[in-house]
């Protein structure tokens, strides 16, 4: 297991923060749920830990199923799936090692399992196969356009806003607090809100003025979606 994984960095509360989620619903993936009566498994963690905290490997899958969710995809559908990979490559959080799943062959592992689950609704896929090719589907292409792999093929970063944009989530630079240039954004904000100068913020902090643009616009809507 890469060490970077196992990294403590986040309250259930701040992880949902950042990731634009209720903390009722990244606690119920965390932890699992109880509805009528049945016990819904957990989707990210393989048990309830009964922990606040969230681990870099548990807020990469949250930030993968969010693409999910935000196609408004029961992630209990994909649960068995997770289930599988877990179990097939001997990881417990399959989710954070994508990169060697860009292997065809691990591509078609992946498929063979959905089609063994009888999962064909394409918006509850992982992998698609149009015309014989095989493909990530909608939601792990868009997820994979906002991360960065390390060497051993596990994430390493995020780009909450895309990779156009400068601002960043990295576990190992200011404690996974989202900055720029190791800056956090909050401290960018703060400086600009002083006399709302972009000029003078990007002086303070030896940016430029669309790298402070960018910390303000990922300040923005955290608050708009908090």
């Amino acid at each position: 297991m890469t060490d970077v994984l196992q990294l403590q960095l986040y309250t259930v509360g701040e992880a949902a923060r950042l990731l634009r989620l209720s903390s009722t619903k990244l606690r119920r993936w965390l932890e699992g749920f109880t509805v009528g009566g049945r016990f819904y498994q957990p989707v990210i963690r393989p048990e309830p830990t009964h922990s606040d905290v969230v681990t870099w490997a548990e807020f990469v899958e949250a930030g993968f199923l969010r693409e999910y969710r935000a196609k408004r995809v029961s992630l209990q559908h994909l649960r068995p799936v997770i289930d599988e990979m877990r179990r097939e490559f001997e990881v417990p959080y399959p989710l954070a090692h994508l990169k060697p799943l860009v292997d065809t062959s691990k591509r078609q592992l992946v498929l063979s399992m959905q089609q063994e689950l009888n999962l064909e609704d394409e918006l509850k896929l992982l992998v698609r196969l149009p015309g014989g090719q095989l493909q990530w589907a909608a939601p792990v292409r868009a997820f994979l356009d906002k991360v960065d792999f390390d060497a051993k093929g596990v994430v390493e970063r995020m780009h909450p806003l895309g990779k156009a944009s400068p601002v960043v989530i990295d576990p190992e630079v200011t404690f996974g607090i989202p900055q720029v240039k190791g800056i956090r954004t909050e401290a960018i904000a703060e400086s600009y809100a002083e006399d709302g100068s972009l000029e003078r913020a990007a002086r303070d902090w030896r940016l430029s003025a669309k790298e402070v643009e960018a910390a303000l616009q990922w300040e923005l809507a955290s608050r708009r979606a908090a």
